[in-house]
């Protein structure tokens, strides 16, 4: 599973670092793309479309997340899936959690990601009191909870994940007190972890605590990447002995303003570094149309507050909905690429197609057609998006390198053999 021999974190130390708290620090020289450590998951739990899609992905394990042939499925809810008899009484302790629930409720059955992976860390805590092989650094106990900076609609969103928790899984947890509850959910959501796939597709969510440990800035010096349920924390830029590890919690195509509102909403701080302080690529990344008249600021300013709305309009039609895992054959999913084309040509008016804003909805709808094997839609979106992609990331973006990925098999696919050996070589 692992590329490598994974090394202890001997090069790397706890430390409290200025104005952020607890802090990763190197002790010694790390050169760019060197393997820092490698964290296995506290516990994890695959995206719910998984779950409830099971007859469409049952290639990915249980266990480990990864795509296989031949799995075997679990004889009573049949959702969970193995390599083999050893991979399932090693899941049994977490799966049973679910097990006779997703029997007894049937389509019932639909806790969140946040709730799923709540209960697999209160029984975890249970049957394995001790630190284990993922808190070397970090113990999943001495998580940051953030709670006095809860507002009261979050506040009211854990005690609905709570009142989920009772509902779903009465059979085999034990439940410290209420407060106890609000502790631990407030912790899983400034911890938890989005596994992804190779085209950044999630996967699921999990828990990497010493991963945790390390602080945000939207220059980091270093990268998560995963292989099933093992994270891996690779540098980027060289590291010095004495200098503090970065990583970035959010996604850096979008603005300063909009970067920092992601990090106060979920993590409650904003960012002091020197991209968030010069603001330097703000501009490109909000490029206006080139017109004989520009556009007036006013007008500028209008279609951004529109471009932020849709988005979120996008983010909750897939959340709320289910649209892409329950319906695949509804409606739904025209509805949603709907609103992408729409929103384009509005956008388009005032903004350039190299704008971040474009490059979202562009995205979402690439998403859309690759759902519904539209290939020839998908590509001409991809197109579209590679080359702002190139210019708005870092050198080193998984974003990019995923993109381009997409592209060689949407070229390979449509038997453009020459422009998909190109794209999967860059």
């Amino acid at each position: 599973m692992r590329s490598e021999a994974a090394p202890q974190p001997s090069g790397l130390e706890r430390f409290a670092s200025a104005g952020k708290g607890r802090g990763l620090r190197a002790r010694r020289r790390y050169a760019v793309g060197e393997l820092l450590f490698s964290c296995p998951a506290y516990t994890a739990v695959l995206t719910n479309t998984f779950v409830f899609r099971s007859d469409l992905y049952n290639r990915i394990t249980s266990v480990l997340f990864l795509r296989k042939e031949g799995l075997s499925k679990c004889g009573r809810c049949k959702q969970a899936f193995y390599c083999n008899v050893e991979c399932q009484k090693e899941d049994w302790p977490m799966h049973k959690l679910e097990c006779s629930a997703m029997c007894a409720f049937g389509q019932n059955w639909n806790p969140s990601e946040t709730v799923r992976l709540t209960a697999r860390i209160l029984a975890k805590q249970k049957t394995h009191p001790e630190r284990t092989e993922s808190e070397k650094l970090l113990a999943v106990k001495e998580f940051e909870s953030h709670l006095d900076k809860l507002d009261n609609e979050k506040r009211e969103l854990i005690q609905n994940d709570i009142a989920a928790l009772h509902h779903f899984y009465s059979k085999h947890l034990e439940y410290p007190d209420n407060a106890a509850l609000v502790v631990l959910f407030a912790q899983v959501n400034c911890n938890g972890f989005t596994i992804e796939d190779e085209e950044l597709s999630h996967l699921g969510s999990a828990i990497f605590p010493d991963v945790a440990l390390m602080n945000h800035s939207c220059c980091p010096n270093v990268i998560v990447t995963y292989k099933g349920t093992l994270a891996e924390v690779r540098a980027v830029k060289e590291i010095e002995p004495g200098e503090e590890v970065f990583t970035s919690y959010i996604d850096l195509l979008y603005p300063t303003e909009d970067r920092n509102d992601r990090l106060r909403d979920s993590y409650f701080f904003n960012c002091d570094c020197r991209e968030c302080t010069t603001k330097e690529k703000d501009k490109e990344k909000l490029e206006i149309r080139k017109l004989n008249d520009p556009p007036p600021a006013e007008t500028v300013r209008d279609m951004i507050k529109y471009a932020r709305n849709v988005i979120e309009e996008f983010r909750r039609a897939k959340h709320y909905k289910y649209i892409l895992c329950l319906n695949p054959d509804s409606t739904g999913l025209v509805e949603l690429l709907e609103i992408c084309e729409l929103s384009l040509d509005k956008m388009g008016a005032v903004f350039e197609e190299s704008n971040v804003y474009m490059l979202h909805m562009m995205y979402q709808a690439m998403g859309v057609c690759l759902y519904v094997q539209d290939w020839e839609g998908a590509l001409r979106y991809g197109q579209k998006i590679i080359r702002p992609y190139s210019k708005h990331y870092p050198s080193y973006s998984l974003n990019v390198a995923s993109m381009w990925l997409k592209l060689g098999r949407l070229y390979m696919a449509l038997e453009n053999r020459p422009a998909g050996v190109k794209a999967l070589k860059r």
